[in-house]
């Protein structure tokens, strides 16, 4: 397989905005990409739920742009580490997940990341594993032998174990090893480079000290930035429900880039098109409203084709920019008036099974009050007669009192 060296390529993707750190060193890794050896890299994402947004989204762009240079990827599913539960960031030790919810997880990425990297390309197709394949064989001597490679005070040095051991917090013994069983996924796949986001560079730095100490490799790491408003440092979060997420339909998916705060908007621009950066400057002058939907309309695209995000264009403008009345009948509703929490609301309205999938409808734009959109979950309406709710794509409630 002929790996392609040419620098102004090679400079397009990693200046674009992405890439925060490489590590040892941005020259020593530039210098390897020049010299025309493919290399094998990977990435890995515990999958802890069934939703994907649009950072995830960016990170398999990406990971695809290098595979286009001529290099092995690997796309990794961390199906044994999500039993574990990454600590990464968190107050307290993660739910152990099962062997059916994991499953059930894998297979709804794998649906996801389909239109953003070419599994049909025979002559450098991407590779999917699964850390099971090798972390379900270790032996209880394995684990020591990679115990023995770190020291209590090196996990320590961890901010969020720092935290908990200040607020008196326990730190579960199985939240030392995930990083060891994280690392070793370097090892067994005797990887180049490892893709991974800010928040694991802990986890990616354990595995490249691993590989050092088992094989005597040198793996670069390769950290990207993670989709954060620029205004309320907010993430998007595939376990708090927050963001545009990639399992919506094509409108909802317009609708809930459309509802973005406009900080977002470059934000989106840089990580989840490709249009030139030379052409941001033009695109942000037309003012929030058309740039965003210049950006909802590549983002959709991208995973829907040309015409379905033509369509889902069309279908915002009618039903929410010219206020349009919908074509479907109103569903009546009758409920107790009074003050209601929004999130309940539309559970309660819609049918749906948890106030998780409640959350990402509300936080996606797809919910909207008397016309207006609602983005806050937790927002207390006065319910009353006649109110007229949306909830997605076509249902339309009209409330009527109890």
């Amino acid at each position: 397989m002929k790996v392609i060296t040419d620098k102004k390529r090679i400079d397009e993707i990693f200046n674009r905005g992405i890439v925060v750190e490489i590590l040892p060193s941005k020259e020593e890794f530039f210098s390897l990409l020049l010299s025309g050896k493919r290399l094998r890299i990977y990435i890995g994402a515990d999958p802890t739920s069934d939703a994907l947004h649009l950072s995830h989204a960016k990170n398999y762009m990406f990971l695809e742009e290098l595979r286009r240079l001529g290099h092995e990827v690997i796309v990794l599913f961390g199906d044994f580490t999500a039993k574990i539960g990454d600590p990464t960031g968190k107050s307290e030790a993660r739910i152990q997940l099962t062997e059916e919810q994991v499953k059930k997880n894998v297979k709804s990425w794998l649906a996801q990341i389909k239109p953003l990297m070419d599994f049909s390309d025979k002559n450098n197709t991407p590779r999917i594993v699964y850390n099971s394949a090798w972390l379900a064989k270790l032996s209880l001597n394995d684990v020591l032998l990679l115990a023995a490679q770190f020291t209590v005070q090196r996990m320590l040095e961890r901010d969020m174990f720092a935290r908990r051991l200040k607020d008196n917090k326990p730190i579960h013994l199985h939240e030392f090893l995930y990083p060891l069983m994280q690392g070793y996924d370097s090892v067994a796949l005797d990887v180049d480079v490892e893709l991974c986001g800010t928040d694991q560079i802990f986890n990616a730095l354990t595995g490249r000290t691993l590989l050092k100490r088992l094989k005597n490799k040198d793996k670069f790491v390769i950290a990207v930035n993670l989709m954060e408003n620029p205004k309320t440092k907010e993430l998007m979060s595939k376990s708090k429900g927050t963001g545009v997420f990639l399992s919506s339909p094509p409108e909802e998916m317009y609708g809930a880039i459309m509802a973005q705060p406009d900080e977002m908007i470059e934000v989106m621009f840089v990580n989840n098109t490709r249009i030139p950066l030379s052409e941001k400057g033009e695109i942000m002058a037309l003012g929030p409203r058309d740039a965003k939907a210049r950006v909802a309309f590549e983002i959709v695209k991208k995973f829907y084709g040309e015409m379905r995000a033509q369509k889902a264009a069309k279908v915002f403008t009618s039903r929410f920019s010219k206020k349009g009345a919908p074509e479907e009948a109103y569903e009546k509703k009758v409920l107790k008036m009074g003050n209601r929490v929004l999130i309940d609301l539309v559970v309660e309205l819609a049918g749906i099974k948890s106030k998780s999938e409640a959350r990402r409808l509300i936080i996606g734009g797809a919910v909207e009050l008397d016309r207006k959109t609602v983005t806050d979950p937790n927002l207390v309406i006065k319910l009353g007669e006649g109110k007229i709710i949306r909830i997605g794509k076509k249902k339309f409630f009209k409330i009527v009192p109890k």
